[in-house]
């Protein structure tokens, strides 16, 4: 089990008053398992992918990570845990202008200290971005950023990866082509994939889907 989460709640003081945003959410993930949540905008989608992704700590609730007990961990120990361990791509892929493809693949390694070269290069060539690791982001497409946005969240090999609206920005047939990268990803090296998304044709592309309407998620089955 890559991920646990029980009884996630989230309140949130608006003025003296507590509000509600997440009631009590769980969710199992596993190796090599894609699952996706969806839900209208304003539900807990975004506080929901903060929380697991330990960007932001719950009111209440369990959360393990790969076995660790990660809401244990204070915030410096934590931080580590994060950038080694977790992922994430969202909808835009927040590239810096100025480094190339292959040098904003590189960033999570700078952070962690880490010479990741030889595994960003070989994401890059994977993802068909051969002979484009060396373009800075405005001599690529939207697609091509968004595939070196994955690289970036898969190079330090994480255990768990979290996409916010990943095609969200990508025409269909780029969108249909990411969709497929991340099966492909997720089920070669055994990542744990979560998806927040409106997009029900990749919510069906999933192993696994649920909804989430007012703060909380219920999952049902999706077609493989």
């Amino acid at each position: 089990m890559i991920l646990e989460a029980r009884g996630l709640c989230k309140i949130f003081d608006t003025g003296g008053q507590g509000l509600e945003v997440l009631k009590g959410v769980g969710l199992e993930v596993h190796a090599g398992e894609l699952v996706a949540v969806m839900g209208a905008s304003g539900v807990g989608k975004s506080t929901l992918l903060h929380l697991l992704g330990t960007l932001d700590r719950p009111t209440s609730g369990e959360l393990r990570i790969a076995g660790t007990d990660v809401l244990n961990l204070n915030d410096q120990a934590l931080s580590r845990f994060r950038n080694r361990h977790i992922g994430f791509v969202f909808q835009y892929h927040h590239l810096l202008p100025e480094f190339t493809a292959l040098e904003n693949a590189l960033l999570p390694g700078l952070v962690a200290g880490t010479d990741l070269r030889e595994a960003a290069v070989g994401l890059l060539e994977s993802v068909g971005l051969a002979d484009r690791m060396h373009h800075r982001p405005g001599e690529l497409s939207g697609g091509e950023c968004q595939r070196v946005a994955m690289v970036r969240a898969l190079v330090t090999q994480p255990l768990l990866v979290l996409a916010d609206e990943p095609s969200g920005n990508l025409d269909e047939a780029t969108s249909e082509s990411l969709h497929q990268l991340l099966a492909d990803l997720a089920r070669a090296s055994g990542l744990a994939f979560v998806v927040m998304t409106h997009d029900r044709k990749l919510a069906q592309s999933m192993d696994r889907m649920g909804h989430i309407e007012a703060g909380v998620l219920q999952m049902e089955e999706g077609a493989t």
